[in-house]
């Protein structure tokens, strides 16, 4: 693992050098109170529950696909936890140690790549997507408020949001396919 890293390492210089002003900018910025709130309840609904609620519609109000959408949120939701936990154990980069000028939320671990957050939310929000074209589209403007939200409150790097939003979308795909051909 530490002749990867060694030869990786100089090809990140310039991501990490991005990465790192955006934050800073982030965080000195003062938005308005409507903005500020926007980003704390995206990043808290997506601890869960707005994707719990999202599957109890869906199953509630679905229609004939509602079991197919339900299973395949299931299986993106399961795959993206696998996938996240994985790459932070392995990857372990560290957070973004700077101060917050209006944010002071913590995060769930010392690591964030990739944003777990935004590696489920779009996860589900692509599998959603797929079976309920309309209510997937609504999802989808959630998810990337979530990954938006923890840019903003310096709990991520922008790389990490952008591979977590990346891998999501391929997995919630991934699992359309898997329920379409089980």
């Amino acid at each position: 693992m530490g002749r990867l890293q060694s030869l990786v390492k100089p090809c990140l210089g310039p991501i990490v050098r991005r990465d790192q002003a955006v934050v800073r900018r982030a965080a000195a910025w003062r938005p308005p109170r409507w903005f500020r709130l926007w980003m704390v309840y995206a990043t808290r609904g997506g601890d869960g529950g707005l994707w719990v609620g999202a599957g109890l519609m869906a199953l509630g109000f679905g229609g004939r696909e509602r079991w197919q959408a339900f299973n395949a949120a299931a299986i993106a939701a399961g795959l993206a936890i696998l996938a996240f936990m994985t790459l932070k154990r392995v990857a372990r980069r560290q957070r973004p140690a700077i101060q917050h000028a209006w944010a002071k939320l913590t995060a769930p671990d010392e690591h964030s790549f990739p944003s777990g957050h935004s590696l489920t939310a779009f996860a589900i929000g692509t599998a959603m997507l797929w079976n309920f074209p309309t209510f997937g589209w609504v999802l989808m403007f959630c998810a990337a408020s979530v990954a938006l939200s923890r840019i903003m409150l310096g709990l991520h790097y922008v790389s990490d949001v952008l591979m977590g939003s990346a891998l999501g979308t391929f997995i919630g795909l991934l699992s359309v396919h898997l329920i379409a051909h089980v």
